[in-house]
């Protein structure tokens, strides 16, 4: 593995590039630092001409468990919060629009739980092989936080009304639930999770480059017309969500391992 940063490293294995997300002992949580290096890789395997696909991946057991809360919650102290939340969640925007017009087939190697904005960076990818331990939740509504870029993502694969049931229960649905949902294509042991995702890249090497883009150009500026805008107004909704008393007593709640008073009257 290359390092790109500390919590970042890429990999070439000819048809593939790997982007691992090295974070374990924070679950790979996604700090500002992250998405930023996760969108340098992406765009340093787009000029590599033997990657002709590119396996996303955590490191541990776990894929990502979303926004880092601690972050988060710092920068809340900040004077300039609103912009800095701002100018995260489009950068945040801008990586997942780079993920859903990326040239090369993306495989997401979900070797363990995919949570919140995690979700958002599997639904971005083209396939999806998971391990049988895997689990998704969306769990921002138990954090007083708006999904945010998951929302128009999940309902573009599933539809508005599954949409709807994950995101406002917050709940934890298992891998043979996902599959069944078409959330996860490919299910192996977690021991085989990348070694699978590899030879799903290798498969679709078999065809032409040209082919892959024409694709993807089709399903995201056609058949996703709408996702692109609607992803511009989720990512200003999810930087709004981040200012309200709701937000600063989940996430305080959350990192204290406390439940919320969502009636305790505060001030931000």
């Amino acid at each position: 593995m290359i390092a790109i940063s500390d919590n970042v490293q890429i990999r070439k294995d000819p048809p593939s590039g790997t982007i691992l997300i090295n974070r374990p002992d924070k679950h790979n949580a996604l700090s500002r630092e992250i998405v930023s290096m996760i969108d340098q890789a992406f765009q340093d395997f787009h000029q590599e001409r033997n990657v002709r696909g590119v396996i996303l991946t955590g490191a541990g057991d776990t894929f990502c468990s979303g926004t880092d809360l601690v972050q988060l919650q710092e920068t809340a102290e900040a004077k300039d919060a609103m912009q800095q939340w701002h100018q995260d969640a489009n950068e945040f925007r801008g990586l997942i629009e780079l993920m859903l017009r990326y040239p090369k087939p993306i495989v997401c190697a979900a070797n363990g739980p995919v949570v919140g904005s995690g979700v958002a960076l599997m639904l971005a990818s083209d396939l999806v092989v998971a391990s049988d331990k895997a689990t998704i939740s969306i769990p921002e509504s138990l954090r007083g936080l708006s999904p945010g870029l998951t929302m128009p993502l999940l309902s573009y694969r599933l539809g508005t009304g599954l949409a709807a049931r994950l995101l406002f229960s917050g709940q934890t649905i298992d891998a043979a639930t996902a599959r069944e949902l078409g959330l996860f294509h490919e299910i192996v042991s977690e021991d085989f999770v990348w070694a699978k995702s590899q030879e799903v890249v290798s498969r679709t090497a078999l065809t032409a480059r040209e082919s892959h883009q024409m694709t993807k150009q089709f399903l995201t500026e056609t058949v996703g017309e709408q996702l692109l805008m609607q992803l511009s107004i989720a990512a200003a909704n999810m930087a709004a969500a981040r200012t309200t008393l709701a937000a600063k007593e989940g996430i305080a709640a959350f990192l204290e391992k406390r439940d919320p008073d969502w009636d305790k009257p505060t001030e931000f």
